[in-house]
This record gives structure tokens, sequence and C-alpha cells, in this order.
């Protein structure tokens, strides 16, 4: 059977003000929370502090989702991909100050030059994760990536990508499975038929086929007995964080008792 750890993201309330934020974390059902390093929950020595002492109180651990507004890896501009993975590389020591089980952060996206250019925001994609595997080594920090929706101009959407990812670069980086991510490609299966032994960190949401909605779990047409056998099946033992915005508290309670 599973031993999957259920817990959740705090994105649900990233309009609240930091300090708001904080104090839900005593409460929530679960002691494995994932920070946002993003919106009005950026992080500084001061949050971190606040964060720690949390953890320390309420016995939670951690991971850490990176930033990911106005952040593109595989950017053309020189300029704006070495802003982005300067301010990836402050938020991977945030991580390692929070003692974050796993960094979590984005694939790049396609620009509105990138037709003109075939494959080179592949190139880019995958010399800045690169960058960055080297240098959460170089601080002993585990990362991970995650899939993306195609239909948003990212990257990385398919088992096909990471493959090739993995293939032509040989990064000892994970996948972090964003469940409704892949729903909206018809990529769920495929993800666990091909890459199972790479996903070390899951994302649970609910969504009706069309968007990125963030369903409380059961809200949409997910097939979550799928979900339920496949992870028993590979005994999967890692994190399973809610990243719904409605009906959280329904869908960790769900979770926990679907994957007892």
């Amino acid at each position: 059977m599973s031993k999957a750890k259920i817990g959740v993201s705090m994105l649900y309330c990233l309009g609240e003000p930091f300090n708001r934020m904080v104090k839900r974390l005593d409460g929530m059902g679960t002691s494995y929370i994932e920070i946002l390093d993003d919106g009005t929950h950026l992080l500084d020595k001061n949050r971190i502090a606040t964060l720690k002492e949390a953890a320390k109180s309420l016995d939670l651990k951690y991971s850490l989702h990176a930033p990911f507004a106005d952040i593109n890896i595989a950017s053309p501009s020189k300029t704006l991909l070495a802003a982005s993975l300067k301010r990836l590389k402050q938020s991977m020591a945030y991580a390692v100050a929070l003692d974050a089980k796993v960094w979590v952060f984005h694939p790049g996206a396609k620009t509105g030059i990138s037709q003109f250019y075939p494959g080179a925001q592949f190139k880019q994609n995958s010399e800045s994760i690169q960058q960055l595997s080297k240098a959460a080594e170089e601080c002993g920090l585990n990362i991970a990536l995650e899939n993306l929706p195609a239909k948003y101009y990212f990257l990385m959407s398919t088992p096909e990508e990471f493959l090739r990812l993995y293939r032509e670069t040989n990064v000892p980086v994970g996948i972090v499975l964003d469940i409704g991510h892949a729903n909206l490609e018809n990529q769920i299966q495929p993800f666990f038929n091909q890459l199972a032994d790479k996903i070390v960190h899951i994302h649970a949401s609910d969504n009706d086929g069309s968007d990125d909605q963030h369903l409380g779990i059961g809200e949409g047409k997910i097939d979550y007995n799928y979900f339920k056998q496949t992870i028993n099946k590979i005994g999967y033992d890692k994190s399973v964080i809610i990243e719904s915005i409605t009906k959280v508290p329904e869908s960790i309670t769900k979770l926990q008792q679907m994957l007892a």
C-alpha cells in the first residue's frame, strides 16, 4: 500500500498577507506544507526566520515552490534570462535555509519570437536546468521540475520532453508531476507509465479538462481512483501536495483517507 505523505500548498491564500498565511499553518491538518516564494509571500530573511519558528513549534516539514511570475528559463533575452536565473538561485538559498525537502521550479515557455528560432527555447531551457542543477548540487538541495501545459505555451508538458531532457543532459533532476496540468494534456497515464521512477513530488488538484482551475479533489473530472491505484501500484512514498484553491480542508481529508 502507498505511504504517500499528504500535504498542502499555501497557493490558495497567496492573495492574503504573509502573516495571515503563517497563522493558517496551525490547524492545516497536515505537517507537510509547500510555501510559495512569490506574490505577497515573497521571502526574505525575516520571513525565513518566521517560517523556521513555525516549523519548530508546529513540527512542520516544508517544500518550497520557486517564483514563477514573469520567470522564463528559456527566454531568448539574455538580460531577462539572467534576471530569472538570479532570482531562482536566491529562492534556492531560501529553500536551503528552510531545510526544504524539495525545491519546485517551472520549465521555460515559448515567446512571441519562438517560431523564428525552432528548437532554441528547448536548448536554452535545458541549459538553464543544468545550471540550476549544478547550483543545487553545490548547496545540497533537492530540486524537481514541474510539468506545465503546452496549451499555455510552456515546455515540458509530455513524458517525451522529459525523456529528451534526460537523454541530452543526464541532469539528476526529479519530476514534480502536477496532476491538474497533466490532465489538460491527457498525459496522466503516460507520465506514470513512462517516468514513475523519476516522480519525486506530486501536485494534486482537479479540473474539468478545459483550464487549470485548481478545484478541490472530486470537483472536476480527474480520475482519482486511477490515481489511487497507480500510487499504490508503484509504491510511491513521497509527498502529494494538495494544490487546490477551493475545498482545501476537504481535499486534504479526502486524499488522506484515499491513500491511507
